[in-house]
């Protein structure tokens, strides 16, 4: 672009210079620095202004204007746009700038919050996929996690009340309480307690900072809530236990077949225990080897096409019950995309769980490369989830 737009008004003079006098180019030229603006940084527009300048004075000269009663008005009106495009592309490489730092930081909050999942853990391959609403914040309400005990593995996939700075801080809240409740509790029902209570805890310790700053939008953070899915699967065995607090249902894909595993006690979500009247309920549920259970949010099941008609992710599924869990997430991130054909309206987080044969052993008290860990009974490995900027799916060991 800067070779472009030097050569443009030195065209335009030896335009000028081999037609007659009634055709006059030099006006023409304060195009080069105005569209300089737009593309060049501050050093790149002086240097085209200091081309362009001689070329406006040699073309006025060639058609006698020199001496014009208008011309020195041309040549005014000629250096206060220069010195416009000047200003304005100083901003725009300082917005340019800012923006960038912001996209620094929101893949910085993302790191920190959603970290890898681990390609393989024990008898399981995991994926996960999230692509947040807004592009430009690259993160969203949408939260999942995984901790990986001795012999078994914890996830968690979650969908925050609201969207912005609340939405991320129930986020944070509940990720940490289920990073540290999922190695210290060995059952659910007192697992989702635990988070229950610090969540809470949580929420009006930031209800109460932001409603003495006077903010508004922060002061009922205690009266909100997060639906999750949380799983409890053992290397061992085929059952894997489930707690549905207000989420949309998992799918079961086995052997051909795409199942919904609604609930059969609906909780609610985390936040809103106390309208629950009964005790939590853990549900028990078949996942033999082979079989793909998939976490979503409700992003994916509400998105709708140009019809309004929501995404049918169970039917469309039957198509896809051979693929491994990348392929799958790629596979539904691809066609949701297709289906909805403008940008997601709300964040969109999935997360692929398959059972598969346990690692053969080598020799004598040794197992393969798939699953190996000298840490004691007690001991737990946290792994979390992370997400491309592009809404690919990405899983790291």
């Amino acid at each position: 672009m800067l070779v472009v737009l030097l050569l443009f008004p030195l065209v335009l003079l030896l335009v000028d210079l081999l037609t007659p006098p009634g055709i006059r180019l030099g006006p023409v030229m304060v195009a080069a620095p105005v569209f300089s603006a737009a593309f060049l940084g501050p050093a790149g527009v002086l240097l085209v202004i200091l081309v362009t300048t001689p070329c406006v004075v040699l073309a006025a000269a060639a058609n006698l204007q020199l001496g014009a009663t208008n011309f020195p008005f041309q040549f005014g009106a000629f250096v206060l746009l220069s010195l416009a495009a000047l200003a304005a592309s100083d901003v725009r490489l300082r917005r340019e700038r800012e923006l960038a730092n912001s996209r620094w930081v929101a893949q910085v909050t993302q790191r920190i919050l959603l970290r890898p999942l681990p390609r393989r853990a024990g008898t399981f391959t995991l994926a996960s996929l999230y692509r947040a609403a807004d592009e430009e914040a690259a993160i969203g309400g949408d939260l999942y996690a995984s901790v990986e005990r001795r012999g078994s593995i914890r996830v968690l996939l979650g969908d925050a009340q609201g969207k912005g700075l609340a939405a991320l801080e129930m986020a944070n809240s509940v990720l940490n309480s289920f990073r540290r409740a999922a190695r210290h509790h060995s059952r659910l029902d007192v697992l989702v307690a635990e988070l229950e209570v610090e969540f809470g805890e949580d929420m009006r310790d930031c209800a109460a900072t932001r409603a003495e700053a006077g903010d508004i939008h922060g002061k009922h953070l205690d009266e909100s809530f997060v639906t999750a899915v949380i799983l409890d699967a053992a290397d061992s065995g085929s059952r894997i236990s489930v707690i549905n607090l207000g989420h949309p249902p998992p799918l079961l894909v086995n052997r051909g077949t795409v199942t919904t595993l609604e609930p059969t006690d609906p909780m609610p979500p985390i936040g809103l225990a106390h309208l629950n009247g009964q005790d939590l309920q853990v549900q028990t549920l078949d996942f033999p080897s082979g079989a793909t259970i998939l976490l979503y949010t409700d992003g994916v099941i509400e998105a709708r096409d140009a019809a309004g008609v929501f995404y049918p992710l169970a039917d469309r599924m039957r198509s896809w019950t051979h693929l491994t869990p990348d392929d799958l997430l790629a596979a539904v991130h691809e066609d949701l995309w297709r289906y909805v054909g403008t940008r997601f309206a709300d964040d969109v987080a999935m997360v692929a769980i398959r059972r598969t044969d346990p690692p053969v052993a080598t020799r004598h008290g040794e197992v393969g490369t798939a699953h190996h860990s000298d840490a004691s009974p007690h001991s737990a490995h946290f792994v979390d989830t992370v997400t491309r900027d592009d809404g690919g799916a990405h899983s790291a060991s």
